[in-house]
Protein backbone atom coordinates (compact mmCIF):
# COMPACT_ATOMS: atom_id res chain seq x y z
CA UNK A 1 0.00 0.00 0.00
CA UNK A 2 1.04 3.43 -1.08
CA UNK A 3 1.66 6.02 1.80
CA UNK A 4 0.96 9.07 -0.42
CA UNK A 5 -2.68 9.72 0.20
CA UNK A 6 -3.92 11.82 -3.13
CA UNK A 7 -7.25 13.76 -2.40
CA UNK A 8 -9.01 14.94 -5.37
CA UNK A 9 -11.01 17.93 -3.70
CA UNK A 10 -7.48 19.83 -2.17
CA UNK A 11 -5.42 22.12 -4.59
CA UNK A 12 -2.20 22.49 -3.66
CA UNK A 13 -1.00 26.17 -3.93
CA UNK A 14 2.34 27.34 -4.56
CA UNK A 15 3.62 28.35 -1.18
CA UNK A 16 3.66 32.03 -0.09
CA UNK A 17 2.41 33.94 -3.33
CA UNK A 18 1.86 37.10 -1.89
CA UNK A 19 5.33 37.49 -0.73
CA UNK A 20 6.92 36.71 -3.76
CA UNK A 21 4.55 39.33 -5.09
CA UNK A 22 5.36 41.59 -2.70
CA UNK A 23 9.11 41.63 -3.24
CA UNK A 24 8.34 42.04 -7.07
CA UNK A 25 6.10 45.33 -6.52
CA UNK A 26 8.88 46.74 -3.89
CA UNK A 27 11.53 46.10 -6.35
CA UNK A 28 9.22 47.74 -9.11
CA UNK A 29 8.95 50.51 -6.77
CA UNK A 30 12.43 50.86 -6.30
CA UNK A 31 13.07 50.75 -9.53
CA UNK A 32 10.95 53.40 -10.96
CA UNK A 33 12.12 55.69 -7.96
CA UNK A 34 15.87 55.30 -9.11
CA UNK A 35 14.80 55.49 -13.28
CA UNK A 36 12.87 59.08 -11.88
CA UNK A 37 15.86 59.94 -10.16
CA UNK A 38 18.43 59.44 -12.97
CA UNK A 39 16.11 61.17 -15.61
CA UNK A 40 16.20 64.61 -13.14
CA UNK A 41 19.86 64.12 -12.20
CA UNK A 42 20.44 64.32 -16.26
CA UNK A 43 17.56 66.46 -17.37
CA UNK A 44 17.63 69.06 -14.31
CA UNK A 45 20.84 69.04 -11.75
CA UNK A 46 22.83 71.13 -14.73
CA UNK A 47 20.94 73.99 -14.43
CA UNK A 48 22.10 76.80 -11.95
CA UNK A 49 20.19 77.66 -8.60
CA UNK A 50 18.27 80.67 -8.70
CA UNK A 51 20.09 83.45 -6.14
CA UNK A 52 17.36 83.39 -3.24
CA UNK A 53 19.53 85.69 -0.97
CA UNK A 54 17.37 88.46 0.01
CA UNK A 55 19.60 91.22 -1.51
CA UNK A 56 18.91 89.62 -4.97
CA UNK A 57 15.24 88.86 -4.81
CA UNK A 58 14.87 92.96 -3.36
CA UNK A 59 17.17 93.73 -6.67
CA UNK A 60 14.97 91.74 -8.82
CA UNK A 61 11.55 93.27 -7.39
CA UNK A 62 12.79 96.52 -7.12
CA UNK A 63 11.66 99.31 -9.27
CA UNK A 64 13.16 99.73 -12.85
CA UNK A 65 15.48 103.24 -12.23
CA UNK A 66 14.36 106.59 -13.55
CA UNK A 67 17.60 106.05 -15.86
CA UNK A 68 16.31 104.27 -18.21
CA UNK A 69 12.85 105.54 -19.08
CA UNK A 70 11.69 109.13 -19.20
CA UNK A 71 8.85 111.09 -19.38
CA UNK A 72 10.28 112.94 -22.56
CA UNK A 73 10.92 109.97 -24.29
CA UNK A 74 7.31 109.44 -25.16
CA UNK A 75 5.79 112.09 -28.12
Amino acid sequence: MSMWHINPNRVELPRRPLRRLGRELVLLVLAKIALLTLIWWVAMASYERPDTRPAAIEHLLAPASASSTSPTDNP
